[in-house]
């Protein structure tokens, strides 16, 4: 079992809001109000963990093990959103998401095969990684900067242990799990082939909502997402690249191939398709 190690580990890890947290740093006159803002849409988007974890206790009954690690994701993924509502309450009041608007995001995803979404979701926590770091070096106001920084490293962690789920996936399912990691991982990498931002939150879950069926369709302003990314943080090619760079070294560390290029992913997937 997974479950007792990662507890730990992940305990270890942990922030304290209260304690952790600089508040008293806060200087008004270093935040913008377009920042502000951002602070915003990404508290309504971290409270889509609600819809997702009931996606994946759905879709896992047949796993206690990846469901008991639930409790550890749910409770983290929804502390950023609590951490970043708790900044605008105290300083930016006038821009703390609503109950309404939160509750906007809480639909029901379609079933889904587990072992894709299992990889699909470790993708997202690479990027999510990496989006961070850039908020917190785009932020100019110093308290913000400190819980985007929590926030990046806390995603990082999360993308170890679905990492570790990824692992033991493989010994349990075989080549049926190294072709839904190798597919999706090609998805995921394939940035350069897309035109919007290749994360959970911007996919379509539920056919009979479309096109109003991913998170970021469902925030008050749907658009932010790319803007943020393009002009405000600028997620730029270099930052892309450690994305699909993680992506593909952790993945040839979890099949023991030497993955340098998405080609060379997208061939190890065709390999295991003619095998």
């Amino acid at each position: 079992m997974l479950f007792h190690d990662l507890y730990h580990s992940l305990e270890k890890a942990r922030w304290s809001m209260a304690d952790d947290v600089p508040w008293d740093d806060f200087d008004a006159s270093l935040l913008t109000e377009e920042q502000a803002l951002t602070i915003k849409y990404n508290a309504i988007t971290e409270w889509a963990a609600l819809p997702a974890t009931e996606m994946f206790l759905r879709d896992n009954r047949d796993d206690s093990d990846f469901s008991a690690f639930m409790s550890i994701w749910f409770y983290e993924e929804q502390k950023h959103a609590l951490v970043l509502m708790e900044y605008l309450r105290r300083f930016r009041p006038d821009l703390c998401p609503t109950e309404k608007e939160l509750h906007a995001i809480r639909f029901e995803f379609d079933p889904a095969p587990k072992l894709e979404t299992l990889m699909l979701h470790f993708c997202g926590e690479v990027r999510l990684t990496q989006w961070y770091r850039r908020a917190a070096e785009w932020h100019t106001e110093p308290v913000i900067k400190k819980i985007y920084d929590f926030l990046s490293r806390d995603e990082a962690r999360h993308g170890g242990a679905y990492l570790k789920y990824m692992k033991r996936a493989l010994e349990t399912y075989g080549k049926a799990a190294a072709q839904a990691f190798a597919k999706i991982g090609v998805l995921m990498a394939s940035s350069a082939r897309t035109q919007k931002a290749l994360h959970p939150t911007n996919l379509h879950v539920n056919k009979e909502l479309y096109p109003q069926d991913t998170i970021q369709s469902r925030l008050p302003e749907p658009a932010w997402l790319e803007h943020w990314l393009d002009t405000q943080i600028k997620f730029d090619k270099p930052c892309e690249d450690r994305v699909v760079g993680g992506i593909l070294r952790n993945l040839s560390s979890l099949f023991e191939q030497s993955f340098e290029t998405v080609q060379d992913l997208n061939r190890f997937r065709k390999s295991l398709a003619t095998a």
